[in-house]
């Protein structure tokens, strides 16, 4: 029955995801703003709701700072690959080459922030006592940078007013404002929902099956909760706006990092990374993945490989086997 439950907020995230990246898309229609900015920030903000809503209430309802960690780690990881999944689907040329160059500085960003949650898992101890109240210091710096990052980037943005994708002004022009608020407040609602059921069904696969929160949290919650993710990216690719799915991707990583202040919050007393255990292999396979991505960006690759896949396809995808393997590996007492 447990699954049934899994299936089914699956389902409502899928359903839900779609109306919140329409409606989304809506709103930077009616707003004015860029694809290129939508899908690094709004869309992102968008599709991070339930990794959000899923670790928020792991730590608060659940009271598990490994599920928390690992829905939002494995996030990144499962981002990362379906960055290989729109390569396979990208006729001809490798994605990452019709992609902007700019998002090398966003994956960049991105490996810097999941580094350092991942060092701070790692000598969690020693930084247990480096505290701002219930914050943190290294939760504290994620969200700087990250609003920093997010900061500059807009000024360069605004600055350069490089859209390689420019919007429609009519392609929503048979909604009206009421209906684009309403909507995306509905679809909003469910997702927040269903983010919170999953936390408990994550913990009561994790209790069932006994492979870990760590391992449920990076496998079973960070696929569910990156839907909203997938059906955008693969909406946008056929959209032929490449800009917004890879910027969606990626934006949502370096959110993913900065809300960890509010599963920090969350968490009460104690510094939430210093309470999670060693088994986070996932922030090292995020960063080696994001680091292929640069330089898949930056190489430019003109054909595929005997016109069928890029090069660093196949490598996103070991990277994350590998890191699932491992996990599962330590998780079950394997390693």
């Amino acid at each position: 029955m447990i699954w049934v439950w899994f299936v089914l907020c699956l389902a409502a995230i899928l359903f839900a995801g779609t109306r919140l990246a329409r409606y989304g898309d809506a709103i930077a229609e009616k707003t004015g703003l860029g694809r290129m900015w939508i899908g690094l920030v709004l869309i992102a903000v968008i599709t991070t709701m339930p990794e959000l809503v899923t670790s928020v209430s792991s730590v608060a309802l659940v009271g598990s700072p490994d599920l928390a960690l690992g829905t939002l780690l494995g996030s990144c990881c499962f981002n990362l690959l379906v960055l290989a999944l729109l390569d396979g689907l990208h006729s001809r040329t490798p994605v990452l080459s019709v992609a902007s160059r700019r998002h090398a500085l966003a994956a960049g960003w991105g490996a810097v922030l999941i580094g350092i949650a991942g060092v701070s898992i790692w000598r969690g101890e020693r930084l247990s006592s480096v505290a701002l109240g219930w914050l943190g210091i290294p939760s504290v710096v994620i969200l700087m940078l990250y609003l920093v990052v997010m900061w500059w980037m807009f000024r360069s943005e605004r600055r350069d007013r490089v859209d390689s994708v420019p919007y429609s002004s009519t392609q929503y022009a048979n909604l009206d404002s009421k209906t684009v608020y309403t909507g995306f407040a509905l679809a909003a609602a469910i997702v927040i929902a269903a983010g919170i059921a999953l936390s408990h069904i994550g913990d009561a696969i994790s209790l069932a099956t006994g492979w870990g929160s760590t391992f449920v949290g990076t496998l079973f919650l960070a696929i569910a909760t990156s839907a909203p993710e997938l059906v955008v990216v693969f909406t946008a690719l056929r959209m032929g706006a490449v800009d917004l799915a890879v910027g969606d991707v990626l934006g949502a990583n370096m959110l993913n990092m900065a809300v960890i202040v509010a599963v920090d919050l969350a968490h009460g007393p104690g510094f939430v990374l210093s309470s999670v255990t060693g088994g986070h292999i996932t922030a090292f396979a995020a960063v080696m993945m994001s680091l292929v991505v640069i330089a898949g960006l930056l190489l430019r690759q003109k054909r595929k490989l005997l016109g069928v896949v890029s090069w660093y396809a196949p490598v996103l995808i070991a990277l994350y086997v590998f890191g699932a393997y491992a996990l599962f590996a330590s998780g079950t007492g394997l390693w």
